[in-house]
């Protein structure tokens, strides 16, 4: 018997939303709850796929631009997307096919991994412990465990630092341009999902390392 490939990286950070878990039908039943309490129109699933993965914050102002609201109806809409949100998390979301046989493949050969996203810390390891995920994680990371989010670097950074792994051994695995561009800036490798929320666009115009159909397909040559 052949012993496995000698793997280039000692961690990997997974992304969450698009990543791990169909999460659409989950924004898309806050979003338009908050909306209906605030009176306005509902919005469409094509818009939400288009709009996360930059964080609460962005989306929200998104959605309000996108239906004309006035944007000084933020605050309300942020306590009210925050409330619907911790309702419905994970209700209506559903793992991707091949992703907890990836996880289990990393950790067999000996992989540190973190889960880091851009959605709130409170529903991140919500949605990973109700589908089943979070077992997988050395360390979990939300959109506000740092002064910035992806795309930009820090938070990359300060995962490795938690992982106790240099960018150049850490493999950011993600489904947009913002993982790229964080992977690209920290000094992190990246592998990039074709299936995701990647704003409309394809993901291999990112530039990643490798794009794959699955995660389970990672550590297949």
């Amino acid at each position: 018997m052949t012993s496995p490939t000698i793997l280039p990286w000692h961690a990997a950070i997974v992304d969450l939303d698009g990543t791990m878990v169909d999460t659409v039908g989950d924004f898309d039943a806050a979003l338009n709850r908050t909306l209906a309490e605030l009176g306005q129109p509902a919005i469409g699933r094509a818009f939400i796929e288009r709009t996360v993965g930059k964080g609460s914050e962005h989306l929200i102002r998104r959605t309000l631009a996108e239906v004309g609201a006035d944007a000084a109806l933020y605050e309300a809409a942020w306590a009210a997307y925050q409330r619907h949100y911790r309702s419905i998390n994970g209700a209506h979301s559903a793992v991707y096919p091949g992703v907890p046989e990836g996880l289990q493949a990393l950790r067999a050969r000996g992989l540190r991994l973190a889960c880091l996203t851009n959605k709130p810390g409170e529903f991140a390891r919500e949605l990973l412990a109700r589908k089943g995920l979070d077992g997988h994680f050395d360390v979990v990371f939300g959109g506000d465990a740092f002064e910035r989010k992806k795309p930009d670097p820090l938070p990359l950074l300060r995962t490795c630092a938690a992982l106790g792994t240099t960018p150049a051994q850490t493999l950011m695995v993600g489904d947009s341009s913002n993982d790229c561009q964080a992977a690209r800036a920290a000094g992190c490798p990246v592998v990039l999902v074709r299936y995701g929320y990647n704003h409309g666009e394809p993901v291999e115009a990112s530039g990643p390392d490798r794009v794959i159909d699955r995660l389970d397909a990672l550590l297949q040559p």
